[in-house]
């Protein structure tokens, strides 16, 4: 299933303070469809903190003298506040190469691929923080901020962050560029299904197929280049060389799991693999589903335990920055060891503060996976 339901987004302005549009908003990265301008109707809308009520204001107020002096040079003063704010470079870009991009990224594959394709022209900031799960992320207050001050924001899609086009929708800085880097990827149904996730819920670990990681570069670039157009050459180049890389960690795996004893991945954790399973013909048992929340129940965990001994599998498999309990118990009822398996979505304060990349963390996979599944 291919996702093409998603642009990549300009906040409009338009509907936040009463603007009506001269020309049409550019969309999405598209080009040709020229400079945007935009004009005050004749009524004045304060927002209300928290994005509540608005109050608004008939201009005529102000000049029949229904308000006091200091009333009037109040409303004034905000009035001029507002037209200053509002009046800048519709849909301003970068074009002296000069100023750095800043970009925020909701999960560490986006980090990584954004970081190197930016490199010493961007600012990028995860908005996960380090050590944190990513599937029980909620952004608080400053988070949000922290999008509204960014140039761009990239998150991976509705599926995987479900609390992001809420944000999106309230976001009030009229030139952020919005990223859906799920955006042409090529999505699966996940296996494992629960009441919390019923048969037909999309796997959200699009970037664990290399070419659906690919898709995403792609996505990220093309703002990039929208928003500095001067430095477009040097983004593009950028995005080609990691996916080069991501072309190489590709036929890594090909050769590395081609000669394998056994096919079939047990994993202690949430149902995170399904893409890298089905990539490279490999077999996947996960305890949980496509949420760690989903818990597993004890008829879920009875059916691995015998899965490990009908195989004569060795080793079972868990999941980075969560309890590997479940693993550990299945490992205690077949004799077996562990492994870990990390899926990327997010590191360690360690990790991050090491520079540890996202191909470092799948080359770590596929030394355990040859280890596991006793490839040759």
């Amino acid at each position: 299933m291919v996702n093409d339901s998603h642009k990549l987004i300009m906040k409009n302005p338009a509907a936040r303070y009463r603007l009506s549009k001269l020309s049409h908003p550019l969309m999405g990265g598209d080009e040709g469809e020229g400079e945007k301008s935009y004009k005050f109707t004749p009524t004045l809308t304060l927002p209300h903190q928290e994005g509540g009520i608005k109050w608004r204001l008939p201009w005529s107020q102000l000049s029949n003298g229904n308000l006091t002096f200091f009333s009037s040079i109040f409303i004034l003063f905000i009035f001029f506040l507002f037209v200053t704010l509002s009046c800048e470079k519709k849909g301003e870009k970068v074009t002296t190469g000069e100023k750095k991009l800043k970009v925020i990224t909701t999960l560490f594959p986006l980090y990584d691929m954004a970081k190197n394709i930016g490199d010493d022209k961007a600012e990028v900031s995860l908005l996960l923080p380090p050590g944190v799960e990513a599937h029980s992320f909620e952004p608080k207050p400053s988070d949000i901020v922290k999008i509204n001050e960014a140039d761009i924001f990239v998150y991976t899609g509705k599926f995987m962050e479900p609390w992001a086009e809420d944000v999106i929708k309230g976001a009030v800085n009229k030139n952020l560029i919005v990223v859906d880097a799920s955006r042409g990827t090529k999505m699966i149904v996940g296996v494992f299904h629960d009441l919390d996730e019923p048969a037909g819920s999309l796997d959200p670990h699009i970037w664990l197929d290399f070419d659906n990681a690919k898709i995403m570069v792609k996505n990220i670039v093309q703002a990039f280049e929208f928003k500095d157009s001067a430095d477009a050459n040097f983004y593009e180049q950028k995005a080609n060389d990691y996916s080069t890389k991501l072309t190489e960690l590709d036929t890594s795996y090909k050769k590395g799991l081609a000669t394998c004893k056994s096919k079939e991945i047990v994993y202690g954790g949430h149902y995170a693999f399904g893409y890298l399973a089905k990539r490279y013909g490999l077999k996947y048992l996960a305890a949980q589903g496509v949420s760690p929340d989903a818990e597993p129940t004890a008829n879920d965990l009875v059916k691995l335990v015998e899965q490990v001994k009908k195989g004569k599998i060795k080793y079972i498999f868990y999941e980075e920055l969560t309890s590997p309990k479940i693993a550990e118990t299945i490992a205690g009822e077949t004799s077996t060891k562990l492994l870990l398996l990390n899926a990327a979505h997010n590191v360690s304060r360690d990790q991050l503060d090491q520079g540890f990349s996202f191909f470092d963390i799948l080359k770590r996979d596929l030394d355990n996976l040859e280890v596991g599944l006793e490839c040759r």
